[in-house]
């Protein structure tokens, strides 16, 4: 038997002790992160950047980090690998109704705001959740939205959810969450737009077919040239991502935010992140709110 272990060790390249990031491998990733995708990759960052990409070295029986940053810089790991790296390094912490001010400000000032100086003619008011996650944060728009539409029937609307990784992204597409992720959502709320799973078991709810269908969803990189869509937006929704991002990062995406809004249309952030020291000409609305002039 225990040549049989023996054996089964020399033949298995995973029973190894976990392979370590050196100072080289981490800088030369690191950069590659910060410069193509513009998360910080500081010192401290070493070891949960070690500890994620242990699972990509495992499944494609890798043993060294030198190893793979050989094959991730190749084409073929350009081309096949880097999407799962991005996937691995990316955090997506969401919650529905996450930051609930927002909401009530979307509702009671900015979408009648939006709605009194568009043309009649061409109403369909346009929100972009960048940065969507696992989904929470596009379809609380949507209740809300539809709440709202419900009292006042002209209201049009189109959603469009972007985010780098795209497990989050395909998650967020089936909008199967556990009970416990909806246990903030009001009762009345939760009975209307979700169904729950007919294994009791489960404890398993997904939102109602209506809502899912009200959302475009897009893999984007935020600091990518120039972003894969031409129509301007009335309200842009990107919170508690650019927290991941340099300064300079941060600014750059701000500016491309502001040109990619209708006049008078808003931008919301996260409630640690500020616009306070930019040279943009955002007005502040709200706490975290921004609108661009114009209207």
């Amino acid at each position: 038997m225990e040549l049989l272990r023996e054996n089964e060790q020399r033949h298995c390249p995973f029973n190894y002790i976990s392979a370590k990031l050196t100072s080289c491998d981490f800088d030369r990733l690191g950069n590659f992160i910060q410069d193509n995708f513009g998360i910080k990759m500081p010192d401290s960052k070493k070891t949960m950047l070690e500890a994620r990409l242990q699972k990509r070295l495992r499944k494609l029986q890798i043993t060294s980090f030198r190893e793979y940053c050989s094959y991730l810089f190749s084409p073929e790991g350009m081309n096949k690998e880097l999407i799962h790296m991005i996937n691995v390094i990316t955090t997506n912490k969401t919650d529905f109704f996450r930051e609930p001010a927002h909401f009530d400000y979307l509702i009671d000032t900015a979408i009648p705001e939006l709605k009194k100086n568009k043309n009649p003619h061409k109403n369909e008011i346009r929100i972009w959740s960048a940065g969507c996650s696992s989904g929470e944060e596009p379809y609380t728009i949507c209740i809300v939205l539809t709440e709202y539409a419900e009292k006042i029937c002209d209201a049009r609307f189109s959603i469009l959810a972007t985010d780098i990784a795209t497990t989050v992204l395909e998650k967020a597409a089936i909008a199967v969450y556990p009970m416990h992720r909806i246990e903030i959502i009001p009762y009345q709320l939760k009975k209307k737009y979700f169904l729950r799973s007919k294994d009791k078991n489960a404890n398993l709810v997904r939102l109602k077919p209506e809502i899912r269908r009200m959302v475009r969803f897009k893999q984007v990189n935020l600091i990518c040239d120039r972003f894969p869509f031409y129509e301007k937006q009335d309200i842009i929704f990107c919170r508690n991502v650019m927290i991941y991002f340099d300064r300079t990062t941060q600014q750059k995406l701000i500016r491309r935010f502001y040109e990619q809004l209708n006049p008078g249309g808003y931008l919301f952030l996260g409630h640690s992140e500020t616009l306070c020291g930019m040279d943009i000409p955002f007005v502040t609305a709200a706490p975290t709110v921004y609108r661009k002039a114009g209207l």
